[in-house]
């Protein structure tokens, strides 16, 4: 399992991957005591995969995509760049 995250050097992120399920296991332990209190999550779908949008004063302040492989949640990925954050307020769900 790996953590990676983006910033874009705009916002803090982390500065390198995280390797292995407990180092990632403590890092969202460690992430929810800091954001949890901080503003509200909902679960959503980007690009295809699951995902938690957490909304600070209600506006997108960080997403955490998940990548699934058998079963198994295989990487995290969080986004803080607000560059890469705007298309998700102007994103439309499509049903077939």
């Amino acid at each position: 399992m790996v953590a990676l995250s983006d910033g874009g050097g705009i916002k803090q992120a982390m500065p390198r991957p995280t390797v292995g399920a407990g180092p990632v296991a403590r890092l969202l332990a460690a992430g929810v005591a800091v954001w949890g209190p901080l503003g509200t999550t909902e679960p959503a779908q980007v690009n295809g995969h699951p995902a938690l949008i957490l909304r600070v004063d209600g506006e997108i302040d960080l997403v955490v995509t998940m990548r699934i492989d058998d079963g198994l949640i295989t990487g995290i990925y969080s986004v803080r760049n607000p560059e890469k954050l705007t298309h998700l307020e102007r994103e439309t769900a499509v049903s077939l």
